[in-house]
């Protein structure tokens, strides 16, 4: 019987912990053995009460920050008290107006100790009041995150993570305190039982003084550990759902703003399929695409801005104090955007169309290949401009957009234009059939240059409800002028604007095999005519002057 009441005893000691009020477990153990009657049944549960007063007293000690602390403190109010014994030691001796050998050493130590006793206080000054304050004072709660943009919302998350922990850490504090005032009492009422049943109690006496004093310090502590958690959980809740709230207005904000550019941009998208679709021109269709890429950004830009600026009077004012000031610094690039303003609307350049670019003394021709904000590019193409003044071709020419206004530009294709007069001269002789001669550049002219005269006279007729086109005239123009040398056959006529030198060079070559086959057409050169006196004596002529001498 015995046996069995000793195993219940042992078995709710150990498997009793798993119960939240641990102080139960003993008052099971007390009651259980003051109902049994016989002496050993008693031994049995005093020997478990000092079991589980062990057990208590290990929890409290393992890993305790709170005896740690407290502690350090008595050891500090410990070493005050030596200090002030020490002192009144010293003042004793030195009011003494002769001191033995002895008294003298007694005052040389007394000093030692008051110095070693002054430094160690030094070292536990923190201690000296509120000990407790680190642990009990929360961690400072940061400043809470605006949430104005999507990106704020990873921050406020993030803010709120930090929170939780900050809370959690706080009330892990808490219970750590709470478990050691618990295990306090518990351990009184063990030692209370145990003194009343020990003979020989000397040391549960001292220890239940030792953790009645400890309970004295920790009791307030824990009152005002409770208050404060309890304000700074409530002060946390708070914040939580104020930062829910913003991000929740966030999101829905954002949605807003991502609906109205998903809308913009679906309608963009349709807009650039119904362009690819129904445009023919190439070239209108790469600056249509390009005006409705910009148009696009700006918009964008304009949502973010709008949508996520509180207050839009102070960004209107800031972008005119910045225009002013980019208006005067940089009037280049200021002049530069402006002139790709008017270049889009106006439509004066488009990307495709064969300019010609004059800066001071050198001449670029060639094709437009993009046009951004700040400067139009131009591909060099070999023409007879770069046949007769440059000499080299192929080149990327950037021509800054500001240029338009201080430069002379030519469009060689301007509203659907795709040809220009181009002329080849020649010279005959004055004694050579002019008419016939004339003929010829006609002729030749004409064959070759009628399909861009039909062209150019449609176009012609189609710019007239634009521009004030009085002379419409498309046929090839012969014009017979004199000449130093004979008379200067000049044959002007229509050619492709993009290949002006290939059709330049097979009438050339036409109209000299034609004239070439007449016997009466001579072309003229430049002659001179040497008389000799054959009286004077012949002289010997510089063997250079034979050379084209007729």
């Amino acid at each position: 019987m015995k046996k069995i009441i000793f195993f219940v005893l042992s078995f709710t000691l150990l498997f009793g912990a798993v119960e939240n009020n641990t102080s139960s477990i003993t008052k099971k153990i007390v009651e259980k053995g003051k109902s049994l009657s016989f002496s050993s049944s008693k031994e049995n549960m005093i020997e478990l009460l000092v079991i589980r007063k062990e057990q208590l007293e290990k929890a409290i000690s393992t890993n305790n920050i709170w005896s740690k602390i407290y502690s350090n403190y008595k050891t500090y109010m410990f070493l005050k008290k030596e200090s002030k014994v020490t002192n009144a030691k010293i003042s004793l001796l030195k009011k003494r107006v002769h001191l033995t050998d002895i008294q003298k050493k007694r005052l040389e130590k007394y000093i030692e100790d008051k110095k070693t006793i002054d430094r160690k206080l030094q070292l536990l000054t923190e201690y000296e009041t509120n000990p407790f304050q680190k642990l009990v004072k929360p961690e400072q709660i940061e400043e809470v995150p605006s949430v104005t943009n999507p990106f704020a919302i990873l921050s406020a998350l993030s803010f709120l993570k930090k929170l939780k922990g900050q809370l959690e850490d706080y009330t892990e504090r808490y219970s750590s305190l709470n478990n050691i005032v618990e295990n306090f009492r518990e351990e009184i009422y063990i030692l209370k039982e145990l003194i009343s049943d020990v003979k020989d109690n000397n040391k549960y006496k001292n220890r239940l003084k030792d953790i009645e004093n400890r309970l004295k310090t920790y009791t307030p502590i824990l009152e005002i550990f409770k208050t404060t958690l309890n304000v700074y959980g409530k002060k946390i809740d708070e914040i939580k759902l104020q930062v829910r709230k913003d991000i929740k207005g966030e999101i829905e904000k954002s949605a807003s703003v991502g609906g109205v550019v998903l809308f913009f941009l679906l309608f963009f998208l349709l807009g650039k399929f119904l362009v690819r679709k129904y445009m023919e021109d190439n070239d209108r269709y790469y600056t249509i695409n390009k005006v409705m890429n910009i148009t696009f950004i700006t918009f964008f830009v304009m949502i973010l801005l709008f949508g996520y600026i509180e207050n839009v009077s102070y960004l209107v004012t800031v972008l005119g104090f910045a225009s002013a000031g980019i208006a005067i610094a940089m009037k280049d690039w200021f002049m530069s955007v402006m002139g790709w303003f008017v270049i889009m609307i106006g439509g004066s350049i488009h990307v495709g169309d064969r300019v010609k670019f004059v800066r001071g003394n050198v001449e670029y021709v060639g094709d437009i290949v993009d046009i951004s904000i700040l400067r139009m590019t131009l591909h060099e193409d070999v023409t007879l401009t770069t046949y007769m003044h440059n000499r080299r071709s192929g080149r990327m020419i950037f021509i800054p957009n500001n240029f338009i206004f201080t430069d002379m530009i030519a469009n060689y294709s301007h509203a659907g234009l795709k040809t220009v007069w181009d002329g080849i001269d020649f010279v005959v002789t004055f004694d050579s059939d002019i008419q016939k001669a004339a003929s010829i550049a006609k002729e030749v002219t004409k064959q070759y240059s009628k399909g861009y005269t039909d062209i150019t006279r449609k176009q012609l007729n189609k710019l007239r409800s634009s521009y004030s086109i009085r002379n419409t005239n498309v046929e090839p123009r012969i014009l017979t002028l004199i000449d130093e040398n004979g008379i200067r056959i000049s044959s002007w006529y229509l050619t492709n604007a993009y290949a002006t030198m290939t059709l330049r060079s097979t009438i050339s070559l036409e109209i000299i095999t034609r004239i070439q086959a007449e016997e009466n057409v001579k072309l003229a050169f430049p002659t001179q005519s040497i008389y000799v006196d054959k009286s004077a004596p012949k002289p010997t002529p510089p063997a250079d002057l034979n050379n084209g001498i007729a």
